[in-house]
């Protein structure tokens, strides 16, 4: 069986800088994501597309084809009052913010009296990602995970839970809150 759309797949994976500092692994643990679902950056899909179990590779994958460029735009300031508990506020700490297009991520770069500093690019963005992957597994994907758009199961995420709000199985929920491919399946 080969890596293709809509397989639910396993890999092991090592991700470096282009210092070859380490920065994230599957650490003994295999990921696993449902193909050609957005389930992971553009490039690593597109470079795993036709393998098969025991492939191993090295993917070098340009921002574009990762978490983007950095936005410039995408960095702001606001008052330390927005904040629930505003004198918790510590540089590199990192909030879910709401917006139009879903949440995402922000992380406190700057602290100046009341005014607070934000990034709201991913952590990765603009950042060339080296990754050593093996594949150790391929399979059909359920009924339940196609509708989905991603993989449930004990052994689809360490917790169990993508982080969307369907808690993994999502219980036979005609829509289990992920609009078919979250991203957060990984």
């Amino acid at each position: 069986m080969v890596i293709e759309k809509n397989r639910v797949v396993a890999i092991d994976y090592v991700l470096k800088d282009d210092d070859g500092l380490e920065m994230d692994s599957s650490d003994g643990t295999p990921l696993l994501y449902l193909h050609g679902n957005g389930n992971l950056i553009p490039g690593l899909e597109k470079q795993l597309e036709g393998k098969k179990t025991g492939d191993k590779l090295h993917c070098v994958i340009a921002p574009e084809d990762a978490y983007g460029l950095r936005d410039e735009e995408m960095v702001f300031t606001v008052s330390r009052d927005d904040f629930a508990e505003a004198e918790t506020i510590e540089l590199g700490m990192q909030f879910h913010a709401p917006h139009e297009g879903g949440v995402s991520v922000v992380t406190v770069t700057g602290i100046d009296g009341d005014k607070i500093s934000l990034d709201a690019n991913h952590p990765l963005a603009g950042k060339t990602l080296h990754f050593d992957v093996s594949v150790s597994d391929i399979r059909e994907a359920s009924a339940e995970e196609l509708q989905h758009g991603h993989v449930h199961g004990a052994h689809a995420h360490e917790d169990d839970d993508c982080g969307c709000g369907c808690s993994g199985s999502c219980d036979d929920d005609d829509d289990c809150g992920c609009s078919g491919g979250c991203g957060n399946c990984h």
